[in-house]
């Protein structure tokens, strides 16, 4: 039975999408990455994986992807259902994580994604009076 994917986890996506938007991120067709792994995941496997097809692929393949995308692979371990991590209560801050790091933001991207967190947080929740 897989775990629940903890709240540590940088993405809510699943694995699969959660690994197709860091490939498209980093510009590499699903070839490149058999290519870069030197054929230890192959397309037609990583596709299934990124279809949701493959739900807990092999932690030498989770390995892999890890190291040629520089990704935290115990990320990918927790998001398999490998292993779980420690949940932080709702109220416990995560400090400075930087939630989007892993797709390489620009920094107009990231200044952009700041003003945004700042909108949402300055705007009037619904039911607030005032």
């Amino acid at each position: 039975m897989q775990a629940p994917t903890e709240e540590r986890n940088t993405s809510k996506l699943p694995l699969g999408k959660y690994l197709a938007s860091i490939r498209t991120a980093r510009k590499m067709s699903l070839r490149e990455v058999e290519e870069a792994t030197r054929k230890q995941v192959s397309n037609a496997y990583l596709s299934q994986i990124e279809t949701e097809k493959i739900k807990q692929p092999s932690p030498n393949i989770l390995h892999a992807l890890a190291e040629l995308y520089a990704i935290d692979f115990e990320n990918l371990m927790q998001m398999a259902g490998y292993i779980t991590g420690a949940k932080r209560a709702d109220t416990e801050r995560h400090g400075r994580i930087a939630t989007f790091a892993e797709h390489n933001l620009t920094a107009e991207e990231e200044a952009e994604m700041i003003r945004y967190l700042k909108f949402m947080r300055d705007r009037k929740k619904p039911g607030d009076q005032t």
